[in-house]
């Protein structure tokens, strides 16, 4: 029998690649020969480079950038194990978990860092690069991010914008550099989840600027600054970016991806599957296992359980999901491709047990889960 085992990684418990150890466990606790694929998956959040660097026997490489509030630090990217693709989460670089709550300041902080990593990545000699932008502690449209990559951001004197969203009010013109930033044939993947545009009630700075520190007048201010630089984004580099799609993720980033690296935005998981040849692998399995540390309703809109299980459905292969806690309106994930889902606890349990417990727990219900499916197969 052969299994594909893709699950996400327990937050704060396991990563991708432990949950994948511990279900083989267990699926070789009632399997002996059963022929296993670990594949660890992630949704473009955190976890991604360890997911995806673990899944294709890639490689983690760092780099000396610029932190959200210009304090040097260092950051990890991933080269994935076919030579040509890089992974970067931008919290790495720009992430709220960077900055102590007393200092986050969505004015100040600077999506540089995160130019400084992708820098770092093409000159690697990659082809392909995939970049998760949640997490961000910045609400600057990508400014940072194109200063880094040698944009000038300029203002009607001629001098180039300090960090943060609150410069953006005196955005005057964008200067391209001498060189294109991103070298012809090098693609940019933009692993982005939300639909917010830049700007308005349903915008970056309304929407996301309050949980990174934004009192509500500065809420209004920042949404002004990425309306100007929109318009002038739109008159100096002839790219549209207020009204897109995902432009207002990341404070911006998403606009700014689009406007400084001709980036495409796309659902994380759906990246990472064709990054992992996650179709290929499951290509010809009897079983596929996954899971993450909490389903619900809202797992059903395309989380990683349901990315993978769609995949599955497709290619005629049932898929069992883990989570470790079950919530209101899970059942929908049933519609999208998931057999059966099971939770890891085998009754009420307090939470630090359960996440002490979490790959003995994933081990068990793995082990009981292959013993359900061996008892259908049998009765065909």
């Amino acid at each position: 029998m052969r299994i594909v085992i893709a699950p996400d990684k327990f937050k704060g418990c396991l990563t991708a690649a432990e949950v994948a150890e511990a279900l083989a466990r267990g699926v070789t606790s009632v399997l002996p020969d059963a022929e296993m694929d670990r594949v660890p998956m992630a949704d473009g959040g955190e976890g991604t480079v360890a997911a995806l660097v673990a899944a294709t026997g890639g490689r983690v490489r760092e780099a000396a950038v610029t932190g959200p509030m210009g304090e040097p630090i260092t950051a990890e990217f991933g080269l994935l194990g076919d030579g040509r693709t890089a992974v970067l989460e931008m919290a790495a670089a720009s992430g709220l978990v960077l900055v102590p709550k007393e200092r986050r300041d969505p004015l100040r902080a600077s999506t540089r860092g995160t130019g400084e990593l992708l820098r770092a990545s093409i000159r690697a000699g990659v082809g392909r690069v995939i970049l998760g932008i949640g997490g961000s502690a910045t609400n600057d449209a990508g400014a940072g991010l194109g200063q880094a990559l040698g944009f000038r951001l300029l203002d009607a004197d001629g001098n180039e914008l300090g960090p943060g969203g609150g410069e953006l009010g005196r955005l005057s013109r964008i200067e391209r550099p001498e060189e294109p930033p991103i070298p012809d044939g090098v693609e940019v993947l933009v692993a982005c989840d939300v639909t917010n545009p830049l700007c308005g009630p349903d915008g970056a700075s309304a929407v996301y600027g309050p949980q990174k520190g934004a009192s509500p007048e500065a809420v209004r201010e920042l949404d002004r600054n990425l309306a100007r630089f929109a318009e002038i984004v739109a008159r100096d580099l002839k790219v549209e970016i207020a009204g897109v799609p995902g432009s207002g993720a990341a404070g911006g980033l998403g606009g700014g991806l689009l406007a400084f690296a001709g980036a495409r935005l796309a659902r994380g998981v759906d990246l990472i599957t064709e990054a992992v040849r996650l179709r290929d692998r499951l290509d010809g399995a009897d079983l596929c296992l996954t899971g993450e540390g909490s389903m619900d309703g809202q797992t059903a809109f395309g989380k990683t359980a349901v990315g993978v299980s769609r995949l599955a459905r497709s290619l005629g292969i049932p898929t069992f999901a883990f989570a470790g806690d079950l919530g209101e309106g899970v059942e929908a994930v049933l519609e999208e491709g998931i057999t059966a889902y099971f939770s890891i606890c085998p009754g009420p349990i307090a939470l630090e047990d359960a996440v002490r417990r979490g790959a003995e727990l994933l081990e068990r219900a793995g082990a009981q889960a292959i013993r359900a499916f061996l008892a259908g197969r049998s009765r065909r």
